[in-house]
């Protein structure tokens, strides 16, 4: 970090920026009923998250890609969520003022997600137009591993031009503290999204935000710093 603070933000999408459980939930759930599989709720999808889609139908199916009808129902969850993705995901709220106010002092912001490439993109472009610079979603047929491998990352930072240096990690999850840590940057884990604070204690979190501004002051500094 600088000491203006950081100059490059890099951040999940969902669970992060995003509230998109209850869209990924329904059609979780719309794929599980059209192949007579029983449903979960939204506590038991929140647990599921964070590794990609294809990871969460496979704990979404009981036996997951050994189920005969895995592909299938996967299938039907992606075509299902390409369709309503947009039915409930909303920003969390004071997500647009933090990235507004991070464009406006000339910092650089980048998404990185496990979801599919196009939905992040899509995403990103319909709820904050004009005020994320760069977004990475998964493109492992591409060779670009997905998270908690760092080839995200990495891409984001050279479409930004950007290296390592000033730059900061900001997600919800224990996949994002993972990611941070193999790219090297420093992690903000943010308390408003999918794990408790107790959780990300125990998978190695240590500074937490619970609200966008506080990503605000003094530019990143101080932040709260986790107490064991």
């Amino acid at each position: 970090m600088t000491k203006k603070g950081y100059e490059t933000y890099i951040f999940d999408l969902d669970g992060t920026l995003l509230d998109t459980l209850g869209d990924l939930t329904a059609s979780v759930n719309y794929a599980l009923r059209t192949h007579g599989m029983p449903q979960h709720s939204v506590d038991a999808v929140r647990t599921m998250v964070g590794n990609g889609v294809r990871k969460l139908m496979e704990r979404a199916v009981a036996e997951g890609t050994q189920h005969p009808l895995f592909e299938a129902v996967f299938a039907t969850f992606r075509q299902h969520y390409v369709e309503h993705q947009l039915d409930t995901t909303r920003p969390y709220d004071g997500i647009p003022e933090l990235l507004e106010e991070l464009k406006r002092r000339g910092r650089r912001t980048a998404v990185v997600s496990n979801k599919m490439d196009v939905a992040t993109k899509s995403l990103c472009s319909h709820f904050f137009p004009g005020l994320i610079d760069v977004a990475v979603g998964e493109r492992e047929a591409e060779g670009i591993r997905r998270k908690p491998a760092p080839d995200t990352v990495l891409e984001a930072l050279k479409l930004l031009g950007a290296g390592p240096e000033g730059a900061v990690y900001v997600g919800d999850s224990e996949v994002d503290v993972a990611t941070a840590a193999s790219s090297g940057l420093p992690c903000i884990s943010v308390l408003w999204g999918f794990r408790s604070r107790e959780f990300l204690l125990a998978h190695g979190a240590t500074t937490f935000v619970s609200a966008p501004a506080e990503l605000l002051t003094a530019d990143g500094l101080p932040l709260l710093q986790a107490k064991k």
